[in-house]
Formats: C-alpha cells, structure tokens, sequence
C-alpha cells in the first residue's frame, strides 16, 4: 500500500504516482446497456481502474400530496467489499450514503429529469425511478463515476408498457425517460496545499479535504459537497469551483 508520505512527498515535487498533471483525468469509458434484460436502463463507467455499473428500475407508485402530478427518483449505491478491502458488508456506510445522496442531489436540483412527464394519471399513479449503482473495483473518485453512471443509466432508460394499470417488464416501449439536462460532477481534493482531481485511493486516502461541485450546460452550479477533515478559505472554494467547471466541460465529450 502506498503510504501518505510517499504521496505528499510526491505532491511537493509537483507529480503524481502516475505521472498524470495535477488537473488531469484518467482514461473514461462509458458503455450503455450492459443489463438490457433485467434493467429498463443500465451503464458501465470505468475511470482509470475505477469500475461502477449501474441499473435503472421503474415502479408504478402513488406520487406525493404536495406534488400530484411529478414522478420522483431514489439512488442507492450499495459499496460492495469485492471492490475494495475497505468496504464491508452489512447496513449502508456513511460513505455509501453520503455518495447516494449527492448523486441524486445533482441530478434532482439540476431539473435534469421533467418530474412531470413521469405522470401517469394525476394524484394516482407516477413512474418511480430506482438508481442502482455498484462500484465493480475501486481505485478512486466514487463520486464522479457515481455521478456519470447514473447519468448514462438514465439516458439509456426506456419506458416499459403499462398493461392494464400494470407494468409489463418484458415488453419496452420506444419512450425514453425524459433527461432535458446533463448535471456534470467535478470533485476537487486537496492534498496538503494542492488542488488535483481524479485521485486514486491512495491519493484519497492522503487528501485531507474534498470539495464536489455539479454543473449544468450552462456552467451553472447545481449542487455542492465539502467533505474531508480540514476546512477549506473562501479563496480555496472558489479556486476549486472554477478547477471543476473547466474539467466538467472537458467530461462533456464523453456525452455526445
């Protein structure tokens, strides 16, 4: 295991274990339906040797009293200990929750999906979007691979027939679920006074601060996330939001 020395002592000699620039990406895949069966949605995203899948599952419910007329999502990432020596089986980690929660957060405040369009008759039924997300190996930056396949998902979701008020799995329509925006997530860490992003988890596990910033198209912020030990100074934040706004725009090519 590479120690936290190695890579600080790294850092002052501005490299990285790698070789990569401290703003510099590993090599992103993405790959659509790879669940085409068992998922009315489903993508693989690798970056570098980070591997997550993910599956889009729909349920008819019955939308909330205040909005009658709007479907909803859930995300869930389930952290499983085949991709990593630090993850363990049983409840839901604070990791696992937290990385769930801002993956949603970007795509729900985005407006990425029309809520709307996912009524099916008004104060009765709606369509319920499940994200299912499973890291398949771990070398680093969950929260942007989370936030890509969850993305790719949905834009590989069909809607599958409704029959007699009930869903028929096993014929799909020809309607895609209605994602009008792309919200993309940078997450920047810092490690000792360096900004960098795409760590690998030898250099996470080194970074004592973390900041994951959501943007639309139109470069606007949709959500944010600050984790890690150490604050961060009003002039750090903005350093790393327009760090993660210039590389979002470079994530965008893997979108067209």
């Amino acid at each position: 295991m590479i120690s936290r020395e190695y890579i600080e002592s790294l850092i002052t000699q501005h490299t990285r274990v790698d070789g990569r620039k401290f703003d510099e990406y590993r090599k992103i895949e993405i790959e659509y339906g790879i669940s085409a069966k068992s998922a009315e949605g489903s993508a693989r995203v690798k970056i570098g040797n980070t591997e997550v899948v993910a599956g889009v599952k729909m349920e008819l419910g019955t939308p909330f009293p205040d909005k009658p007329d709007e479907g909803s999502i859930m995300v869930n990432v389930e952290l499983l200990p085949l991709s990593s020596p630090f993850f363990e089986s049983g409840p839901p980690s604070i990791d696992a929750i937290e990385l769930s929660r801002v993956t949603d957060r970007g795509i729900r405040e985005s407006k990425a999906l029309d809520f709307k369009k996912l009524c099916v008759r008004k104060g009765e039924k709606v369509w319920l979007l499940f994200i299912d997300i499973y890291p398949i190996n771990t070398d680093g930056n969950l929260f942007d691979a989370c936030n890509l396949v969850a993305l790719a998902a949905i834009r590989d979701a069909v809607f599958p027939k409704i029959v007699d008020d009930k869903i028929d799995y096993h014929e799909k329509t020809k309607t895609k679920v209605p994602l009008t925006k792309l919200p993309l997530a940078c997450t920047v860490w810092k490690v000792g006074d360096t900004f960098l992003v795409d760590p690998s988890e030898a250099e996470e596990r080194a970074a004592n601060a973390r900041l994951s910033v959501v943007f639309t198209e139109d470069g606007k912020i949709c959500a944010m996330q600050k984790g890690g030990d150490f604050p961060l100074t009003e002039e750090e934040i903005m350093e790393a939001v327009h760090l993660a706004e210039k590389k979002t725009k470079e994530l965008r090519r893997h979108f067209t």
